[in-house]
C-alpha cells in the first residue's frame, strides 16, 4: 500500500488527511453478498470493486473494525463477525460468518470509530460499546454498554475519528458530533441544508467523507474535521468517485484508514522577529557588521527586522528613524504592544531618540524586550511598560512601531 496524502489548496497552511493506503469500503448487496471497494484518497478514483460470497443471513447494519474484520447485524437482531481472508484480486472469507451475539442487536445504524468505540442508533438513541479485541468473540470483547443520549434521529451516520461522528438528516443537515460520554456530547452543524439526497455516508477518518446520492458516490474533504465548522469542506461535484453503480444496501468504511494531520502553523513576522532576536542575546558589537560601536541599537533593530522579512526602508542608524517609520507607515501606536514591535524611548523629534529595542514577548502590562547596545551587548529584559521603566534608563517610552511585511 502507498501513502495517501490529501491536501486542499487556498491557504498558506492547510490540513491534510494522511492515509495508510487506499480507502477501504465494505458493503452488502441486496442478495446478501459482501462487496469490497478501494478508493484512492488523493483523487477520489475507484481503484477496484470485488464481490464476495453470500453472508448467509439478511444484513441490517454493519461496521468495519479493521482492514479484514467487519461486524454485521442481521434483521433477526444477531451480531456476526465477518473475517476477510483476502481482498486483493478476489474477496474471500477466512471462514463462515461467526455469530458472536444471539439476538438484541436491533440497531438501524452501526459504526466503529477506529479507536475502540462501537456506536449504534435505535429509536433515536445513541448507544456506545467498547471493543477490546481486533477479532471480538462475544460480550467479553464488546462490552461496557452505555446509552449516550436520545435525539439521534439520523438518516445516515458514519464514524469520522476518535469519538467523532458525522451524520445527515432527512431535512438535509450535515452534523458533526463529538462524544464525551453519557449525556456529554456536542453537535455542530456543518451544513444547514443540501444533504437530503445522501442515502449513505461513510468516512475513513482524516476529514474524508463519501456520500452516495442516486447511486453515485461523491467525495468531500473537511480541512479541519475537529473544528465543527463546515465552511472548509471541499466538494468535488464534477469529479465523483462514480456517477452511478453504487447499489449496495449497506456501506461501511474502515474508520482508522486515514488520520487528520493538523496544519503546520505559519510563523507571523512578529514571531520571526522574536525568534531571531532571542537568538542574538549575549552577542556583542563585534559579532555583527555594524558601523557605530557606541550607538548600535538601531542598527541591531534594523538587522533583526530585515532578517525576519520585515520591510526596513526608511530605517537608519538613528533610533528615532523607527518612530518616523511608524509615522510614515501608519504603524505607530502608544498602547497594546505586540511581539515584533520596536520600542522607541525618548523621542525628541526630527528623527532623534535615545534608544530602540524590540518586543519579543507580551504578558499583560509586562513586555520582554531584546535590544542591542544594552550594557554593550544584546540583552533581554522584562519590565512593566506602563510605568515607563526601561532596561537602559533611556527615558520614557515614546511609542511602539509595528513592522510592515
Amino acid at each position: 500500500m502507498s501513502l495517501g496524502l490529501v491536501t486542499v489548496t487556498g491557504g498558506a497552511a492547510q490540513a491534510a488527511a494522511q492515509c495508510t493506503g487506499d480507502v477501504s469500503v465494505y458493503g452488502t448487496l441486496s442478495d446478501g453478498r459482501l462487496t469490497y471497494t478501494q478508493i484512492a484518497p488523493n483523487t477520489g478514483d475507484r481503484m477496484k470493486t470485488l464481490v464476495g460470497p453470500d453472508l448467509g443471513f439478511t444484513p441490517k447494519a454493519m461496521a468495519t473494525l479493521n482492514f479484514n474484520t467487519v461486524l454485521v447485524t442481521s434483521t433477526a437482531g444477531d451480531l456476526y463477525r465477518v473475517d476477510v481472508q483476502t481482498n486483493n484480486t478476489s474477496l474471500t472469507l477466512a471462514n463462515a460468518p461467526v455469530k458472536i451475539w444471539d439476538g438484541g442487536w436491533t440497531f438501524d445504524k452501526l459504526v466503529y470509530d477506529g479507536y475502540g468505540h462501537l456506536y449504534g442508533t435505535v429509536a433515536g438513541q445513541l448507544h456506545q460499546y467498547v471493543v477490546s479485541q481486533a477479532k471480538p468473540s462475544g460480550s467479553a470483547h464488546i462490552g461496557q454498554h452505555v446509552v449516550i443520549d436520545t435525539g439521534f434521529v439520523l438518516k445516515t451516520m458514519a464514524a469520522a475519528g476518535d469519538d467523532r461522528i458525522i451524520a445527515s438528516t432527512e431535512g438535509g443537515q450535515l452534523y458533526s458530533y463529538k462524544i464525551g460520554g453519557v449525556g456529554n456530547w456536542k453537535r455542530s452543524t456543518l451544513k444547514s441544508d443540501g444533504w437530503s439526497a445522501v442515502d449513505s455516508l461513510v468516512s475513513p477518518g482524516g476529514g474524508l467523507y463519501y456520500g452516495r446520492t442516486n447511486g453515485g458516490m461523491y467525495w468531500y474533504h473537511d480541512v479541519d474535521p475537529t473544528d465543527g465548522d463546515g465552511s472548509d469542506i471541499a466538494y468535488h461535484p464534477n469529479d465523483p468517485v462514480d456517477a452511478s453503480g453504487w447499489t449496495q444496501t449497506l456501506l461501511s468504511a474502515y474508520g482508522n484508514n486515514c488520520a487528520y494531520v493538523p496544519p503546520v502553523p505559519v510563523a507571523t513576522t512578529g514571531e520571526k522577529i522574536a525568534k531571531f532576536a532571542n537568538a542574538q542575546v549575549g552577542k556583542g558589537f563585534g559579532d555583527f557588521n555594524f558601523y557605530h560601536p557606541g550607538a548600535w541599537c538601531a542598527e541591531f533593530g534594523e538587522y533583526v527586522w530585515w532578517n525576519a522579512g520585515a520591510r526596513t526602508g526608511g530605517l537608519t542608524a538613528a533610533a528615532g528613524s523607527f518612530y518616523t517609520y511608524g509615522q510614515n507607515n501608519g504603524t505607530l501606536h502608544t498602547s497594546a504592544p505586540k511581539v515584533g514591535d520596536a520600542v522607541v524611548y525618548g523621542y525628541s523629534g526630527g528623527g532623534s531618540a535615545n534608544h530602540v529595542n524590540l518586543v519579543v514577548a507580551v504578558d499583560g502590562d509586562y513586555i520582554t524586550t531584546v535590544g542591542g547596545n544594552e550594557s554593550n551587548m544584546v540583552k533581554r529584559t522584562t519590565f512593566n511598560w506602563k510605568t515607563n521603566n526601561n532596561p537602559v534608563n533611556a527615558g520614557d517610552i515614546s511609542g511602539f512601531i509595528s513592522p510592515v511585511d
